[in-house]
């Protein structure tokens, strides 16, 4: 099973940004964590600061990766593009949304993710670990 990670803008500097919301762990931490609790699972991460760019690599995903956990970032509440490659891929490549932070109990603008209805699901809230969640969730819905 091939999985890819994907990160959206600002992620990369996770662990010191706002540790507060977002927690101590950088995506290296997150990435080791992953690897060492599914050794059996390939799992590549890749993180971007460019929208343009995060549409391109969901819309290669079809038949090279078996699913996507996307953190879409400040893109959640505002890409219709992203929404819409998630959606074209969706029958191949399922995706599950993952945010840090429980958006809801964040800015009213927070509130609305516009991409998370072209996935299977959306776990938030869990810092780091909410990525685990993540993959034990599409791993148990790639395998039914």
């Amino acid at each position: 099973m091939k999985i890819l990670v994907l990160n959206g803008p600002n992620l990369n500097l996770l662990g010191t940004r706002e540790p507060e919301i977002y927690g101590t762990e950088t995506l290296a931490d997150i990435e080791m964590k992953m690897q060492t609790i599914y050794p059996e699972i390939e799992i590549e991460f890749r993180q971007t600061n460019s929208e343009a760019e995060l549409i391109t690599w969901v819309g290669e995903t079809r038949g090279i990766f078996d699913g996507i956990i996307i953190n879409p970032a400040a893109l959640t509440h505002t890409s219709l593009g992203l929404y819409d490659a998630l959606k074209a891929v969706a029958d191949i490549t399922p995706a599950v949304e993952i945010h840090l932070s429980n958006t809801h109990t964040r800015e009213e603008i927070r509130h609305k993710s516009l991409t998370a209805p072209a996935c299977i699901g959306q776990i938030m809230g869990f810092q780091g670990f909410g990525y685990t969640l993540a993959l034990r969730a599409l791993v148990h819905n790639l395998s039914s």
